[in-house]
């Protein structure tokens, strides 16, 4: 039996884009839900046959995304991760799965390993 990919129709958003998220991101803010934006866009990808949505970068950054400052929390100007789980449990019920773009080979000077490499320098054992 063929993995489910295989025959996946895919959708890529580039959610700061699309919601019109402010371009840099200053780390004060409360998480704006921006990410809601996408329910309105479920019947849309549903009429084009889209069965699997590639959404990101995502995770919490300086400006564009691919200059992640941490991978374990949704980018504040987009939301919450509750915002995110919503929207991939919404997507599920629709029959849409949710991949994720993971920027996992390069990050931003605000990832905490390059700040302290700023900070030490070469005693930073990263």
């Amino acid at each position: 039996m063929p993995h489910w990919s295989s025959d996946a129709v895919f959708y890529h958003i580039y959610p700061l884009g699309l919601t019109g998220a402010p371009p840099r991101n200053d780390f004060s803010r409360l998480p704006e839900p921006r990410l809601e934006q996408l329910h309105g866009w479920i019947p849309h990808l549903k009429q084009l046959g889209v069965n699997a949505l590639y959404l990101g970068p995502l995770f919490e950054s300086t400006a564009h995304g691919y200059d992640t400052a941490d991978y374990y929390h949704v980018d504040r100007r987009l939301g919450s991760d509750e915002t995110l789980a919503r929207l991939g449990a919404v997507l599920h019920e629709n029959g849409i799965r949710l991949v994720l773009d993971g920027v996992f080979n390069h990050v931003g000077r605000e990832f905490w390993a390059f700040r302290d490499i700023l900070q030490r320098g070469a005693a930073s054992p990263y």
